[in-house]
């Protein structure tokens, strides 16, 4: 299996973030959760965000009121939308596979990640 994430690099402050993780070697409607993840500069990782296999969603309190995560079953693919961004949303944005449940999820493969930065 294998995650490969996409979107712009640079955001301007109050736009929405669109990122897109595209999956290969499995499909995103068998059973799995599907997150998205960021890191900031120097920081541990956040988790954001998941889309289960039927299309269930789970947020982050941190981030709910600004964040969207939905599915493409068509083209295997999910995706992030972060709206509203300002410049402490610059992180480096993973998408990852996890398996268990909600709050014990055990991660298995990642994307390789990809930096966003936020700036005028």
């Amino acid at each position: 299996v294998q995650l490969q994430e996409s979107g712009p690099g640079l955001v301007k402050p109050a736009q929405t973030l669109s990122l897109t993780c595209t999956v290969s070697g499995g499909s995103i409607s068998n059973a799995y959760y599907w997150n998205w993840i960021r890191q900031f500069p120097g920081k541990g990782l956040e988790w954001m965000g998941a889309v289960t296999y039927s299309g269930r969603t789970y947020y982050s309190p941190s981030v709910k009121s600004r964040t969207s995560i939905s599915r493409e079953t068509a083209k295997n693919q999910f995706t992030l939308q972060l709206n509203a961004v300002t410049p402490e949303d610059t992180a480096i944005y993973y998408c990852a596979r996890s398996f268990g449940s909600i709050t014990t999820s055990r991660y298995d493969y990642w994307g390789q990640g990809t930096q966003v930065t936020v700036s005028s």
